[in-house]
């Protein structure tokens, strides 16, 4: 069965491919785009999904409620034998916490250091290019919708995403059970939830839709944090290693594993990568009313929230990222989603031109590169940190 929502070729971003700004990006696979009958045959992603987290919300978040099922989480991660536990948890937690033969520590933490060492020019990569760019796809978005993402605001999707982002990058802290791995859980089993929830209310279309959260908008979604995230470092001036280019894919691979897409799902290289995210962008419908409203949610954030608290500081914030989405995104994609233009649409060019200058005195040696991670680290955290704090939240310590 084909959904509808499978739409070749994909009005907006066909337009991001061959005349936008994923020409450079499409140029990487030698001009050779993947024909329509070798993307089709991606479509039954569109109805998988995470049987095993989805058992374990029947069984233990249905059943027992959340208290007792995040106490029994801790302590499994802890090492802990509990009693009593249902199958499906001892499974998903014996699941995350053995380490696939292919995990290669080093590359690991290559492809993490990439994403410390890209300081606030990371985080401004992720609101204004992945996540403002996903909101185009109307039906990945669906599932937003239906979980009332639009009532709750666009302030409570970006601290969460942020907030996972910032956590799991941190050293060494993707393979500890009581950091990354629990950080990964607990957004799995926050999916699985959701796709339960919205299944169990009788009103989703999976004709039309595929089924909420599928493994292929999962794969999406992972792809934007890799091939999108990358692309958005190089146009900020930004030059990653032949290593940490590997690394970064190699990284959210073992990411995508710990939330529970298939292994084999995953692009190895660049050019792997962005054949995957084309294929799956080539097939999205056009945008509709929920694309507008979210893409607004998103614009409006500085100036409804509490962070920054001045009003000279709203308007700044709120004009340089809308001059962020128009560099990222090109003009095409921003008039879809009725951004506003901005006359500071030129200040990422400009950056782009002082951050390139840098980056050969990053890799003069050893020491300049780890001095360059962990300066931007600090500095990241501390946008972070203003943010959560201002929202209420508990702040990241390293």
């Amino acid at each position: 069965m084909t959904p509808s929502r499978f739409y070749y070729p994909s009005p907006g971003f066909s337009i991001y491919w061959k005349n936008g700004n994923g020409k450079k990006l499409a140029e990487k696979m030698d001009g050779i785009f993947p024909e329509k009958t070798e993307i089709e045959r991606f479509i039954p992603r569109l109805f998988e999904t995470d049987e095993l987290a989805d058992r374990v919300i029947q069984d233990v978040y249905k059943v027992h409620g959340f208290k007792l099922a995040d106490q029994w989480i801790t302590q499994l991660l802890d090492g802990e034998k509990v009693n009593d536990v249902p199958e499906s948890l001892k499974q998903i937690i014996d699941q995350i916490t053995t380490q696939p033969s292919w995990l290669n520590p080093e590359l690991l933490e290559k492809g993490a250091a990439l994403c410390r060492r890209s300081g606030s020019l990371g985080l401004m990569v992720l609101r204004n290019y992945c996540l403002m760019g996903g909101y185009e796809s109307s039906a990945i978005n669906k599932p937003l919708v239906f979980t009332g993402a639009l009532k709750k605001g666009a302030a409570k999707r970006l601290t969460e995403t942020t907030e996972f982002w910032v956590r799991i990058v941190g050293q060494n802290a993707i393979t500890s059970p009581q950091n990354g791995i629990k950080e990964c859980l607990k957004i799995r089993l926050m999916h699985a939830y959701a796709r339960v929830s919205i299944l169990e209310e009788g009103k989703w279309q999976e004709e039309d839709w595929g089924a909420p959260l599928n493994q292929w908008d999962m794969l999406a979604t992972n792809l934007g944090f890799s091939i999108i995230f990358l692309d958005g470092l190089r146009k900020l001036g930004i030059k990653p290693t032949q290593g940490e280019v590997q690394g970064l894919f190699h990284f959210w691979k073992y990411v995508g594993f710990l939330l529970g897409t298939p292994e084999s799902y995953f692009p190895e290289t660049e050019s792997e990568a962005i054949r995957a995210i084309y294929a799956w962008t080539i097939t999205q419908a056009p945008a509709d009313a929920d694309t507008i409203s979210l893409a607004l949610a998103l614009t409006l954030e500085p100036l409804d929230g509490p962070f920054p608290d001045k009003i000279w500081q709203k308007k700044l914030v709120y004009k340089t990222h809308l001059g962020y989405n128009r560099y990222f995104l090109g003009k095409t994609s921003c008039e879809t989603m009725q951004l506003p233009a901005t006359s500071w649409r030129f200040f990422p060019p400009v950056q782009c031109f002082f951050v390139n200058l840098g980056q050969p005195f990053v890799h003069l040696s050893a020491k300049s590169y780890q001095r360059s991670v962990k300066r931007n680290r600090k500095a990241q955290i501390k946008v972070v940190n203003d943010y959560l704090a201002s929202h209420g939240r508990k702040t990241i310590t390293e």
